[in-house]
């Protein structure tokens, strides 16, 4: 638990960094000087790379994670595994880049009535795919020797600063829009660059292919697995890509205005994201030497510590939704309120059921998470089908919510009755009752008339009355833990 304590308080600095960054960007950069249009058509640009970038990956990035412990050996250069890694994916990409560019006319005409604003950027979309697929795949390379926190700081701080720059200079007038979004794909290139830099600097850049990687463990066991992790992988992306997709096909506005709404919701994710960066590799270990007793306690530790977190952050941003929207200064985006709710939920359901999702993929019946990802894909799709057309944003948020708390609880329940594990005990519940009664204090107080009061006030009772139920009742030893330590570290 050591090291993912310390990986993941640094993981956590820097991703709450990031999105106080992001918070400036999201909502005092970019929504004023940018239409909601072109806000959306940025997010459709970002989603059909993502998904451009996916299939090209095979999985792969899913690969390292499972396999890599068996290739590491420094020494030899980790016989072969970067080359491999890095091969298989772009000699992928290069079809991939030919069927896009051939469906050319398909995307336009989808989104017809903003063809216009698409057309000339899908060069744009291309290049973004490839930095996308690059990035990732460095990362999963980078996770797998427990180096962590350059790559949250790339993405999370220096990317975002990037952007913001970018966009003040289109904002001043300096450049265009077509400059701006050509910008915007070179903050994408700049942090593969230097994620391939890094590792060179630490000594892990082997790029000489070798004999060997073809006896570690079987080729054809890499790519099958890598098969059923890319099925897998795309309801994951789909919940992130296939909202803005599908509403970009009505409405680009729309597409913005959820975007905005999507980024406010993921303040509720960093913490989650910081732990499951380096839990991954370490579940990956634990399969690797049977340690199943430590992998159940790791479960219900982290499950325990997402739900107070969880809980605490999705009430804190709910009460406070009025002051975040308030600073954007443009009505239409306000629009956004309800989604950012319904997507909160579904954030604070993954929260709530650990890493269920890790402790499957990593696992020998890793196939079995097929079947479920195959059916959230097609629940999303078929709920954003029925939805968005009638209730616009808002369907895609419900769709979003629904999906996302589907598939964990599904596989919450498949790791129980496969392996026997569950993270819940009674202190989830009583640390659910307690963020529910601070919240509903917080609600009730009188309404000040301005806007930084309420959030003085909202954000103060809330945090006073949970943070006072946490530490007195003990339900969360790590929170105690870290108080004390930091208690001590002052004397």
């Amino acid at each position: 638990m050591g090291i993912v304590r310390r990986q993941s308080l640094r993981n956590t600095v820097i991703s709450y960094a990031g999105l106080g960054i992001g918070f400036v960007n999201t909502t005092l950069v970019l929504p004023r000087l940018l239409a909601p249009a072109q806000l959306g058509l940025l997010s459709v640009l970002v989603s059909l790379a993502t998904m451009g970038a996916l299939v090209s990956a095979l999985g792969f990035t899913n690969t390292t994670m499972r396999y890599f412990p068996y290739f590491r050996n420094r020494e030899t250069g980790h016989s072969g595994f970067l080359p491999l890694l890095l091969g298989v994916p772009l000699a992928v990409f290069v079809v991939v880049v030919g069927a896009l560019w051939l469906g050319r006319p398909l995307v336009l005409r989808w989104y017809a009535h903003d063809a216009a604003m698409l057309g000339p950027h899908y060069g744009v979309m291309l290049g973004l795919a490839l930095c996308i697929l690059l990035y990732n795949l460095l990362e999963a390379y980078t996770k797998s020797l427990f180096h962590t926190s350059f790559s949250s700081f790339l993405t999370d701080i220096l990317q975002r600063l990037l952007i913001v720059g970018s966009a003040l200079l289109y904002g001043a007038g300096y450049w265009s829009f077509d400059t701006f979004v050509l910008a915007y794909l070179g903050c994408y290139a700049l942090i593969s660059v230097l994620l391939l830099g890094y590792l060179a600097v630490i000594g892990e850049l082997h790029l000489r292919p070798t004999r060997a990687v073809l006896r570690v463990r079987p080729v054809g066991e890499l790519v099958r697995f890598g098969g059923y992790a890319l099925l897998g992988n795309i309801s994951g992306t789909l919940l992130v890509t296939i909202d803005s997709l599908m509403l970009g096909s009505h409405s680009f506005a729309d597409a913005g205005i959820y975007n905005i709404a999507l980024n406010i919701s993921t303040a509720l994710a960093v913490p989650f994201r910081a732990l499951y960066k380096t839990a991954y590799p370490l579940i990956a270990e634990y399969w690797k030497d049977g340690a199943t007793d430590q992998m159940q306690a790791f479960y219900q530790r982290t499950t325990r510590l997402t739900t107070a977190v969880g809980s605490y952050l999705a009430l804190g941003i709910g009460l406070n939704l009025p002051f975040i929207y308030s600073l954007i200064h443009r009505p239409e985006y306000a629009a956004g309120t309800v989604a950012v709710l319904l997507l909160l939920a579904g954030r604070l359901t993954d929260g709530i059921t650990g890493v269920n999702g890790i402790i499957v993929v990593t696992s020998p019946r890793y196939r079995y998470d097929l079947l479920f990802n195959v059916g959230l894909s097609a629940l999303i799709i078929g709920l954003n089908y029925l939805l968005i057309p009638r209730f616009g944003l808002t369907g895609a948020a419900i769709s979003n919510a629904l999906a996302l708390a589907g598939i964990n609880l599904v596989r919450t329940w498949f790791v129980w009755r496969s392996f026997g594990w569950q993270p819940f005990d009674r202190r989830i519940l009583y640390i659910l009752l307690l963020a529910s009664g601070a919240a509903a204090v917080a609600w009730a107080l009188p309404t000040p008339p301005n806007v930084w009061l309420t959030l003085l006030l909202r954000g103060g009772v809330l945090t006073v009355l949970y943070g006072t139920g946490l530490l007195l009742s003990g339900w969360v030893p790590e929170v105690s833990a870290l108080v004390q330590k930091l208690g001590l570290s002052k004397k």
